[in-house]
């Protein structure tokens, strides 16, 4: 009999990574099970490369980020990690990070789990870095493209570095999400490759087109040299060069996802499904008790302490403030409303049943853990409601090359 073959899903995510195993369900060739799941905080956080940048810069440590990946996996089980024959990969979008092609890692040989460490990386500029000014994105050029710039944006940040510190960037050859770098690494990639997911995450991508706006931006000194090669998500990227910890070389890698879509696709079981994603927040379990007491509160919360990409100038606000309302379970109650009530706003009830959608699926690690949370999301959308674990988008991951070994295995 042959042996049953296993997919890993990894997602590297702003706090922390994740990975699980799936097999096929038995007796249902084209289901899946989990076998197994492990979640590892990153704490990852860094001070700004260059000094100009702080104290807006959002930058993480990559070492330390692929430390939490090598622990969470080997964390898995060995027998398991033995029988992977693919590995799907997503994580955190719009970021973007530097390495010498050829010298982004080291692989620890001769060791009975060998594990690849970073050499010659930056550090990761992450999606909540705030160092563009809404100044410096309004002197850009014009991008052909459905999403208009933003900073954390990847070609962003790039072009700030340009103009900031021109030096930094020629110390590198090889720019992408810390995803794209991982996929990079274990398969030697000679050049990174992208899926047009977080291509169009960077800004200055043309998914119609499906290519970068190169006139535009070598008219405006770009180093389009950095930018990586793209291909459709469930690509197939390469396979491993070298043995990782349990895994043998020579598993196929899948182009690297976005963390949404992967998320998103791990819970889709119907067309009809609407996907909702809760980025991780810090929730204190006290104030998730004292919220749960408190069922309903006067006091209103815009949280868009950041603003929103499409409206930059919303900011936040508390309003309806009475001394009846300042208790914690109040202001946490109020503070769980507002983040639903802002998501409702840019997808409301009328216009998904407009598009025919019967049920929303949440994902994310603040829903999973967080019960008043839930209860908002059920109060704000008049649908059936499913609740996702906080593995989803590794799940996500490695279900897009799991269906992808199922279609190629079809008559």
């Amino acid at each position: 009999m042959a042996t049953p073959a296993v997919t890993l899903g990894i997602d590297l995510g702003t706090t922390s990574v994740k990975a699980a195993l799936l097999e096929a369900a038995p007796g249902d060739p084209s289901g899946f099970v989990v076998l197994a799941s492990c979640v590892r905080a990153t704490r990852a956080e860094a001070e700004a490369q260059s000094a100009a940048a702080a104290p807006q810069a959002r930058e993480q440590d990559v070492s330390r980020i692929i430390q939490a990946l090598n622990e969470c996996v080997a964390a898995l089980p060995q027998q398991e990690l033995r029988k992977v024959c693919s590995i799907g990969v997503s994580g955190q979008m719009h970021g973007v990070m530097f390495w010498k092609t050829n010298q982004g890692c080291e692989w620890t040989e001769g060791r009975a789990a060998p594990v690849f460490q970073p050499r010659a990386v930056s550090h990761l500029v992450t999606w909540q870095d705030g160092r563009c000014s809404r100044a410096f994105l309004a002197s850009l050029p014009q991008p052909e493209s459905h999403l208009s710039m933003a900073t954390g944006f990847g070609c962003a940040t790039i072009f700030w570095l340009l103009k900031n510190s021109p030096e930094f960037l020629k110390s590198y050859d090889a720019a992408g999400t810390i995803h794209d770098y991982v996929v990079a690494m274990l398969c030697g990639l000679p050049r990174p490759l992208m899926s047009d997911q977080n291509a169009a995450s960077w800004g200055y991508f043309n998914t119609q087109s499906q290519t970068w706006n190169m006139e535009i931006l070598r008219a405006s000194g770009f180093p389009v040299r950095l930018l990586p090669d793209v291909t459709q998500p469930a690509s197939v990227a390469g396979r491993t060069s070298h043995a990782w910890l349990e895994i043998p070389k020579g598993t196929q890698v899948g182009v690297a996802l976005g963390d949404l879509q992967a998320s998103v696709y791990s819970c889709m079981a119907q067309r009809t499904d609407a996907g909702l994603e809760v980025e991780e927040s810090t929730v204190y379990s006290r104030m998730i008790q004292a919220a749960a007491q408190q069922t309903d509160t006067c006091l209103t919360i815009t949280p868009t302490v950041l603003g929103e990409r499409h409206l930059p100038d919303q900011l936040a606000s508390v309003t309806r403030i009475s001394s009846s309302d300042l208790s914690l379970g109040h202001v946490t109650r109020a503070l769980c409303r507002g983040i639903v009530q802002n998501l409702h706003s840019m997808l409301p009830s009328q216009q998904l049943q407009e598009w025919g959608v019967e049920r929303v699926v949440s994902s994310g690690s603040a829903l999973s853990r967080n019960e008043v949370l839930k209860q908002e999301v059920q109060r704000a959308f008049p649908f059936p409601v499913s609740f996702g674990q906080d593995v989803d988008a590794a799940v996500g991951a490695a279900l897009v090359m799991f269906q992808r070994n199922l279609k190629q295995e079809e008559p």
